[in-house]
């Protein structure tokens, strides 16, 4: 059973510090985004940013506060007041130092604050380049506990270690029934998608226009098929940025990336008579970024049909060429206008949902997993390969899987593809965006 949005609590891990020691890098690292500014200036983040994040299966929200300052000034007052009664509020804190230069008394109260907040917290040392400077450089923060690390986030190394902080720190989340699986439609404007919601649902819910960007609002419709409740979402069209003429686009395009993040299943819809383009291709990565279960749809295919000679075959063609990084997309072929594959698109979004769905039990996984890496030379990382020790699935959907290792930095996309190709293979999940991540092993043996 999928996870209820609204019934699923996350947990919350705010990010403290002074000015400028690196907390909004690491906030962008952790989301994969760029909504926290950076900027060697002091004071930059002024107000407390949240963005969900999620780490190896497990969901948060990540806060990111404005730099806590013993200066006098009463903006600097306001933001010590603020991020100290929302302290109350969160459940994890990760402290970030300038590990260049060492304790400061600033640093020291902030530290002061953390630990008397009773949360648990983490102490991160930035900046500090040189791995063989760590220990150096760390050793005065230990008075305040024994979680501290050492990092450099613009050389992106401390940032497992952090994670798996998170990981271990957050707890087991609880979900509610699901009252209906959330269907997102996108694609470029004039394609059909509004037409197609209609021919869905049987009834003129959308305005349908030949102007392109007709629909503005992402408007959520609910519906039952085969007695499993559906929620339905049409969305504007997502043009490329240069193209957003009015402020009125920019929004429109804000929420459709939104539609798709907060969607379980998304239906990516082209113009069949002109096949998937480079626009679609980056509206594919922006589905598959989020982690997002998808089905191609072929719109307007009754056309293409009359238009192009082995229509099928030269669509699936394009499709490969255009989703190369994706090219066992499920495709579906449709006209809103005549209303065929109406029911084949209904058949692949079930089909979908059941896959999506599968769980794999940990002594199967593990068969498997230890059956392949025979296959091909383990990755090299230094000096020394690397050595896996068990795969197990995690609770995220579309299916998620962590594979602990002793050196997890080693093991690059090419070889996550291999092992993920084979995966399909084996428990007949393709057409799904599996994920592997790559954990350290906790205490395991290294012989």
């Amino acid at each position: 059973m999928l996870l209820s949005k609204s019934d699923v609590h996350l947990s919350k891990v705010a990010v403290i510090g002074r000015p400028n020691v690196g907390k909004s890098t690491l906030f962008n690292i952790l989301t994969d985004s760029r909504k926290s500014v950076v900027k060697n200036e002091r004071g930059v983040t002024r107000d407390i940013i949240v963005e969900t994040a999620s780490v190896w299966g497990k969901n948060y929200d990540l806060i990111d506060t404005g730099g806590i300052t013993e200066a006098h000034d009463t903006f600097s007052k306001l933001i010590r007041e603020q991020v100290t009664e929302f302290l109350e509020t969160v459940d994890l804190l990760i402290a970030v130092v300038d590990g260049r230069d060492g304790l400061v008394p600033e640093d020291r109260e902030i530290l002061k604050i953390a630990k008397s907040s009773g949360k648990p917290f983490l102490l991160v040392a930035n900046k500090i380049d040189r791995q063989h400077e760590e220990d150096m450089r760390t050793a005065e923060f230990y008075e305040f506990g024994e979680d501290v690390i050492g990092a450099s986030f613009e050389q992106r190394r401390g940032l497992a270690e952090i994670m798996e902080w998170i990981h271990k720190n957050l707890p087991e989340q609880t979900s509610g029934r699901l009252e209906g699986l959330s269907i997102a439609i996108v694609g470029k404007p004039n394609v059909g998608k509004s037409s197609l919601v209609n021919a869905l649902l049987g009834e003129d819910r959308m305005l349908v226009s030949d102007i392109a960007g007709t629909t503005i609002d992402a408007v959520d419709t609910p519906f039952l098929y085969n007695e499993r409740q559906y929620l339905l979402v049409d969305t504007a069209g997502l043009r490329k940025s240069a193209r957003r003429e009015d402020g009125l686009e920019i929004i429109s395009a804000f929420k459709s990336h939104e539609s798709i993040r907060k969607a379980d299943l998304i239906l990516l819809v082209v113009d069949g008579t002109v096949g998937p383009t480079d626009q679609d291709a980056r509206i594919m990565q922006t589905i598959l970024e989020d982690h997002k279960t998808v089905i191609l749809v072929a719109n307007k295919s009754d056309l293409g049909r009359k238009e192009v000679s082995d229509y099928r075959k030269t669509f699936q063609e394009q499709v490969e060429r255009t989703f190369h990084f994706f090219t066992d997309v499920p495709v579906v072929f449709t006209s809103a206008t005549t209303g065929t594959g109406l029911l084949d698109l209904l058949k692949k979004v079930e089909w979908v949902r059941e896959k999506f769905e599968t769980r794999i039990p940990t002594s199967q996984l593990n068969d498997f997993f230890f059956e392949t890496i025979r296959k091909a030379p383990a990755p090299v990382y230094g000096v020394k390969d690397v050595k896996f020790y068990y795969l197990t699935q995690t609770n995220q959907t579309p299916p998620s899987f962590i594979a602990f290792a002793n050196s997890p930095d080693g093991v690059d996309n090419s070889y996550r593809r291999f092992i993920i190709k084979n995966m399909k293979e084996k428990f007949d999940l393709w057409g799904l965006p599996i994920r592997i991540f790559v954990m350290r092993n906790r205490g395991g043996s290294e012989k």
